[in-house]
C-alpha cells in the first residue's frame, strides 16, 4: 500500500534499534510510504511427534465408571514410560464423566443406559522413527483412541533466520520497485515488525479407533514441515 507523506509514529517496540524503554519516536517521511506484508515459510525434517492417548470406559454408575477408566490409563501410562518417554513429556489433557442415554422411538424419550468415563493424554515423542511403534503399543496397552501425530522442529531458530531474511529481502525488493515506477531512486526503511508462525502439516486422521488398527507395525510418514515468517514493513520513497 503507498501513502502519501505523513509523519509516521514508531512504536519503540518496533523502531530499529530503538531501546524497550524509549518513547515514541516522530519520524518525517518527505516522500510518499509503502506498506508492505510478506510472508516466507522455510521447511525442515520434524523431530519431535505429538500424539494422544486416551481410554473409555462404561460402568452403570459414576464411581465405577472412573474406577475402571483409572485403572486401564494407569497401564497406558505405564507403558508410556516404559517406552522411555520422559514424564515431563507425559501431560493429561481431558478427564470427562457423563450420564449416557439411549433415545426410544416407541416411548418417545430418553432411557438411563449408565455413565461414561474418558482420560486422555498427550505424549511428546523426541525421536520420530518411534512413532508407529509406540502408536500401537499403546493400543496393546488399553487406549482405546489415538489422535495424532503432529509434527514440528523443536528448535527451528535456523529456519526462522532463513524465512526472515527471504521475506525482509523481497519486501525492500518490492518497495525499490514501488518507487522506481513512480519516478523515485530509492527507498528508505521506517519500520519493521514480524509475526513467526511456526508451521505443521496436515495431521493424520484426528482420531484413530483401535479397532480399526491392523496387526502390522503403523506405518508413519513425517514429511516436512515448514516455519514461516511474516514482515511487515514501512518504507519512504527517496530521489
Amino acid at each position: 500500500m503507498i501513502r502519501n507523506a505523513i509523519p509516521l509514529t514508531l512504536a519503540a517496540s518496533i523502531a530499529i534499534a530503538a531501546p524497550a524503554t524509549a518513547a515514541d519516536i516522530q519520524v518525517a517521511a518527505q516522500g510518499p510510504l509503502v506498506e508492505l506484508s510478506v510472508t516466507e515459510t522455510v521447511k525442515g525434517k520434524p523431530d519431535v511427534a505429538d500424539v494422544g492417548a486416551g481410554v473409555t470406559t462404561d460402568a452403570p454408575t459414576a464411581v465405577e465408571a472412573m474406577r475402571l477408566n483409572a485403572q486401564a490409563m494407569d497401564s497406558v501410562i505405564a507403558k508410556i514410560r516404559a517406552l522411555g518417554v520422559d514424564p515431563d513429556d507425559i501431560q493429561t489433557t481431558g478427564i470427562n464423566l457423563g450420564a449416557q442415554y439411549d433415545y426410544d422411538q416407541q416411548r418417545q424419550r430418553q432411557v438411563f443406559r449408565g455413565y461414561r468415563a474418558a482420560n486422555r493424554v498427550s505424549v511428546t515423542l523426541r525421536d520420530i522413527k518411534r512413532v508407529g511403534p509406540v502408536l500401537d503399543a499403546l493400543v496393546a496397552a488399553g487406549a482405546t483412541d489415538l489422535s495424532g501425530p503432529n509434527f514440528s522442529i523443536d528448535d527451528d531458530t535456523s529456519q526462522r533466520l532463513q524465512a526472515r531474511k527471504a521475506a525482509f529481502d523481497k519486501a525492500r525488493a518490492q518497495a525499490v520497485q514501488y518507487a522506481q515506477w513512480n519516478g523515485y531512486t530509492g527507498v528508505r526503511l521506517l519500520s519493521v515488525s514480524e509475526a513467526v508462525n511456526p508451521g505443521r502439516p496436515i495431521p493424520m486422521d484426528g482420531m484413530v479407533r483401535a479397532q480399526a488398527m491392523e496387526a502390522k507395525a503403523t506405518p508413519v510418514e513425517p514429511g516436512l514441515v515448514g516455519t514461516a515468517v511474516t514482515v511487515n514493513v514501512t518504507y519512504e520513497m527517496t530521489r
